[in-house]
């Protein structure tokens, strides 16, 4: 008797492999679609400034904001300084261009016409931009001696300065020249709208507006002061504001 011949056994079933977990993918930075870097750090700064004011300001802050890395604005603007300044600088070339428009319409050798609109241009500018203009002075956190700040100071000024001393024409770009007299009549006119413009923004008015019923904000009262007040301090001066106020009260 024969001893059946066992059958080949089947081979075992491979062990199925245990499932791997899944797992999350790394978020991929999305590539940034800004044509310019910089230029998009200032408005993230900007956007930074006017919603947490400057305390808020930091460069990783501003980097988020923007959407970028975290060293994007070390690598364009070196510091948190250098930013800030160049921010203070974007500041100034706006003032300056708000001056100018202010006096577009009026006619090259209405001189007093023109100081009066850029001392409204110059008070309705921080009216509008308390954050960026308090920033713009702030000599602790900003450096003068940046050039693209020193540039756009002097190119504020170069508006101001031959405007104040009635010169009919803004001079291309060079170093402002004053003459004593000049230098004087600049600095008061200065003096005088950038009182007015921190009185605004700093809500120092309130007093006053409470002691009459002439005005309704403190904007008013300030468009008020300028109207009434000439800037410029020409020995004309005075005269020309009794004609003013008297053509003034004729039209009323």
């Amino acid at each position: 008797m024969t001893t059946p011949r066992s059958r080949p056994s089947k081979p075992a079933l491979a062990a199925k492999a245990p499932r791997r977990a899944a797992t999350k993918k790394a978020a991929v930075p999305k590539p940034y679609h800004h044509g310019a870097l910089p230029q998009a750090l200032l408005a993230a700064a900007e956007a930074v400034l006017v919603r947490d004011g400057l305390a808020g300001l930091g460069l990783r802050v501003i980097a988020r904001e923007a959407g970028v890395s975290h060293t994007a604005p070390k690598y364009h603007f070196g510091d948190t300084t250098g930013l800030l300044s160049e921010l203070a600088a974007v500041g100034f070339w706006r003032l300056r261009d708000a001056m100018l428009a202010a006096m577009a319409p009026l006619a090259p050798l209405d001189a007093n016409g023109r100081r009066d609109a850029i001392g409204h241009a110059y008070v309705h500018f921080a009216h509008r931009n308390p954050a960026l203009f308090g920033l713009m002075f702030r000599n602790e956190i900003i450096d003068m001696r940046r050039p693209a700040l020193a540039e756009a100071a002097g190119a504020a000024m170069r508006v101001m300065a031959p405007t104040i001393g009635g010169k009919a024409e803004v001079p291309a770009p060079s170093p402002v020249a004053l003459s004593e007299l000049d230098a004087v009549r600049v600095t008061a006119a200065w003096a005088y709208v950038h009182g007015l413009a921190s009185l605004l923004i700093d809500r120092r008015l309130q007093g006053i507006l409470k002691a009459t019923p002439a005005f309704d904000d403190p904007l008013a009262l300030v468009d008020a002061v300028l109207r009434d007040t000439q800037l410029g301090l020409d020995r004309a001066a005075p005269e020309a504001d009794a004609a003013r106020r008297k053509n003034r009260q004729n039209s009323a």
